[in-house]
Formats: C-alpha cells, sequence, structure tokens
C-alpha cells in the first residue's frame, strides 16, 4: 500500500472510531430504555414479542432502502442487537 492510501486509510478509521464512540453512547442510552422495559415485565414469558420483532424488522427495511442502505446489513445488526437484549433481559428478569 503505497504511503498516500495508508494516510487515507488511517483518516477513514479514525472517522470510523468516532462513530463507534457515538454508537457506544447510543448503545448505552437504549440499555437503560431496555432495563425500564424489563421492570414493567411480570412474567418471563413476556421477553420475546415476535410480533414486534418482525415490526422492527419491517421498519427497519423500509428505512434502509429509503436511505439507500443495503437492507441485509442492517437486518443482521438489528437481529444482533434484539437477541443480544432478549438475552440480557433473560439474564436480568427478577421473578417478583
Amino acid at each position: 500500500m503505497s504511503p498516500q492510501k495508508r494516510k487515507k486509510l488511517s483518516k477513514i478509521r479514525s472517522e470510523l472510531d468516532k462513530i463507534d464512540n457515538s454508537l457506544i453512547k447510543i448503545i448505552k442510552k437504549r440499555t437503560f430504555l431496555v432495563k425500564k422495559v424489563l421492570e414493567l415485565k411480570d412474567r418471563k414469558n413476556q421477553i420475546v414479542d415476535q410480533k414486534r420483532i418482525r415490526s422492527i424488522l419491517s421498519n427497519i427495511r423500509k428505512k434502509s432502502l429509503k436511505n439507500k442502505i443495503d437492507p441485509r446489513i442492517t437486518n443482521r445488526i438489528w437481529k444482533n442487537m434484539i437477541w443480544s437484549y432478549i438475552d440480557y433481559e433473560r439474564r436480568n428478569f427478577k421473578k417478583k
């Protein structure tokens, strides 16, 4: 790789790092809200809501297409995020 390309690569990676830092802050906010949702659930079987999952993924697909983002990328990201939070809720569910 040429020095010029290496410099461009470094700059792009720096921008990616900034976006990652922003995402971490957003994930922290989302986790806080998921905790609040979990406090409202009475039974463990309320954790997975297939209808809501389908709705979220459908909306993400529409927004992805509208914004010219490959919907396979966003679908995979959101599915992983959803199931990660489901796992989080299952681990943190406190029976009342």
